[in-house]
């Protein structure tokens, strides 16, 4: 199988991908961090960034359609739309005042320890603001419409719940990956699914969740309070999926991790590509852990490939927790 074979056949349901603060995303690997010390890199990559682009792009490698929406600024804001090129479907944009963000990443070989430091992005104007959500909606409400990354310091946190109930009231589905206050708001809008990581889950709930009970328990609450499915991600203990008809877990695959930015994403994206393609939850979870399995092997922030996933999805296995 090569890298341009498809992952995903046949028509899918729209998707909109919101990024109202995407980066560049910057990446030194480096042998040792020594304090007042100057490290020199072995290598470094600068890669297209931000939670909603890596969703936007890891959709374009499952062959699925996607829509995304973004702010951008300055010389850097041009240097994304390079590093963008062929990356995306489509592209809409709001060009603003300032420069785009800048995020690090430095991956220190001697120990495997990853430090990541995010930039600040520009701001965007009330009207521009408002134009570009307009458009983000209106699509998404064919579909789904997919909410995730940082907001910028002016944004209030209930922007992404506000986003979700107008998706939701107009027909369409909304999905979120946030966390703190972000993520407790856009809990109450009910959306159609939600991301979080395990600590964004306790976090959440203020308290620690010991097993994989506890976790498939406490996402069966939001749930059953309105949240259609509630995928949760456990690094090194896999991710479960809560919906419907019942709680799935699916264990992690055992492979040299090389870079975690974008694992999340690409687990993401590869569950709102499932869904989209009509299948079920077994099926959207399997996707999800072969695609982040396969993001957590590359350098930077490059994702999976078509190889990776088919490498990995038939290795993924998942159980009914009947909870």
């Amino acid at each position: 199988m090569t890298d341009e074979d498809e992952v995903l056949t046949g028509e899918s349901q729209p998707i909109g991908v919101l990024s109202l603060n995407p980066a560049v995303d910057m990446t030194y690997e480096i042998p040792r961090l020594l304090e007042d010390q100057k490290a020199h890199a072995v290598t470094t990559r600068f890669d297209p960034g931000g939670n909603g682009i890596n969703v936007g792009r890891a959709l374009k490698r499952l062959n699925t359609w996607a829509q995304s929406y973004c702010v951008t600024g300055g010389e850097i804001g041009q240097l994304l739309q390079c590093l963008l090129h062929d990356q995306l479907d489509w592209l809409d944009r709001e060009e603003v005042a300032g420069e785009t963000r800048i995020n690090g990443t430095f991956i220190e070989l001697s120990t495997r320890r990853q430090y990541e430091v995010n930039g600040i992005g520009p701001e965007i104007s009330p009207t521009q603001l408002n134009e570009l959500l307009g458009r983000f909606v209106e699509y998404s409400t064919q579909g789904f419409g997919v909410l995730t990354g940082a907001l910028q310091r002016t944004l209030p946190p209930t922007l992404y719940a506000e986003l979700a109930r107008r998706i939701r009231e107009a027909g369409g589905r909304a999905v979120v990956d946030s966390h703190d206050v972000a993520l407790r708001h856009a809990v109450d809008a009910r959306p159609f699914l939600i991301k979080p990581n395990r600590y964004e889950l306790e976090t959440l709930l203020d308290r620690p969740l010991a097993s994989l009970e506890e976790v498939a328990s406490e996402a069966r609450e939001l749930q059953q309070g309105g949240v259609e499915y509630v995928c949760v991600s456990m690094d090194g203990d896999g991710a479960l999926l809560v919906g419907p008809d019942n709680s799935y877990h699916a264990a992690a695959l055992e492979v040299v991790v090389r870079s975690s930015v974008g694992a999340g994403d690409s687990m993401l994206a590869a569950l709102v590509a499932a869904f989209a393609h009509g299948q079920t939850a077994v099926e959207a979870l399997r996707l999800g852990i072969a695609c982040a399995t396969g993001t957590v092997t590359q350098p930077g922030t490059e994702l999976f490939s078509a190889r990776d996933v088919e490498n990995y999805l038939g290795d993924v296995t998942v159980d009914r927790l009947d909870i």
